[in-house]
């Protein structure tokens, strides 16, 4: 009888937690989301079967010595994974369209007004009983409104490492909810008429102009914000490996099998961080909370931006701000879809992603800019 009794203690029936039950919930509501509703699979599926993992008890995924406890440890408290998606996504950016329309850099600009407004949003919550952010917690809560993740998770492990599994959820679930938030907003802001303008087609871009981009952008990033260096140097690295043209093997790889490996741990180091004791918490609560309000802001100050370049310069559809926040591509395939609603011969997608890549830069900016004030 007493061997069985310790038999029984050894299972993880006998150890389950309610919280912990809570939170394999929580991963599997994730898994569903990835499987079923086809919401940011690539990530939420890791990052939901990591958090299952991890609470399991006993098992010691998450805990020193276990498999998730040295994936966090090698790939996100070393921020070496988020800059290797960042290598990644720049092997996969064509800036053809923003390097033809320049000015597109303002509404990526714009649209980065969410990640500081929320900042001050993130603050003022510590007047309300059970919140107690600090500026950095503040900060990194904040970058949800860039609708970057890796930039969310590398800003986070720098800044509140305790936050960072709500973070990234929150980044990554709102990113999947483009073509459910940014629609509303974009239609509340503009008129019908706004809505109809058609763009003119944008010029042809060399490759001599597509190589001397990465390389002028990490030049202006070293001599003005050189604590964005890490994201934008790695970002305009695969970019250059992409357009230079002589490193077609190194530029397929980053943009297939090894932004794939990391996708794949990455996921499961952020999954091993949605523990119950660090998840089931008010500061969870509010973190999703400002995160929607970020991102709804960053969307208005895109749009509203494009409706005074329209003003300012004319035949610009102010539909287009939308896409400054950096969910690439879907944002610029958003505002295709809302155009083509008003206009069925507005195809505005290739005029969406010159802010929809300036955005990425401009999230990267912005987490540069918030590790210089509160790093």
């Amino acid at each position: 009888m007493e061997k069985l009794k310790i038999l029984w203690e050894t299972t993880a029936l006998a150890n389950f937690q309610p919280a912990q039950l809570v939170m394999i919930v929580v991963g599997l509501l994730l898994l569903y989301l990835a499987i079923v509703r086809k919401f940011e699979p690539l990530l939420l599926l890791p990052i939901g079967f990591g958090a299952v993992l991890t609470n399991i008890p006993l098992a010691g995924f998450s805990e020193a010595g276990g498999l998730l406890y040295y994936v966090y440890k090698v790939g996100i408290d070393t921020g070496v994974f988020p800059l290797l998606i960042f290598m990644g996504v720049g092997a996969l950016t064509d800036f053809g369209a923003l390097i033809a329309n320049p000015r597109m850099l303002l509404l990526g600009a714009a649209a980065q007004f969410g990640i500081f407004a929320t900042l001050f949003g993130a603050i003022a919550l510590n007047f309300i009983p059970g919140f107690e952010f600090s500026l950095k917690d503040a900060s990194a809560i904040a970058i949800i409104g860039g609708a970057d993740g890796p930039t969310a998770i590398f800003l986070a492990s720098r800044l509140a490492p305790d936050l960072l599994g709500a973070i990234a959820v929150a980044a990554y679930s709102y990113m999947a909810l483009v073509p459910i938030i940014q629609p509303p907003i974009m239609k509340l802001l503009t008129s019908e008429a706004e809505r109809k303008i058609e763009m003119k087609q944008l010029r042809h871009v060399s490759q001599r102009e597509k190589i001397v981009f990465p390389i002028a952008t990490l030049g202006l990033t070293i001599l003005f914000l050189p604590t964005a260096t890490p994201l934008v140097g790695m970002f305009c690295l695969g970019n250059l490996m992409r357009e230079s043209g002589v490193v077609d093997r190194l530029s397929n790889t980053a943009q297939n099998e090894l932004i794939n490996i990391v996708t794949i741990f990455l996921g499961l180091a952020v999954g091993s961080k949605l523990s119950a004791d660090k998840f089931l918490t008010v500061e969870t609560l509010g973190i999703l909370t400002l995160g929607a309000l970020a991102f709804g802001i960053g969307t208005a100050a895109g749009v509203l931006m494009a409706k005074l370049m329209n003003k300012v310069w004319g035949g610009i559809n102010p539909l287009i701000g939308a896409a400054g926040v950096s969910a690439v591509p879907m944002a610029a395939r958003v505002v295709n879809k809302v155009g083509l609603e008003s206009n069925p011969h507005n195809f505005l997608l290739m005029h969406a992603m010159g802010p929809n890549v300036a955005g990425v830069l401009g999230s990267a900016v912005a987490a540069g800019v918030l590790l210089a004030l509160v790093g």
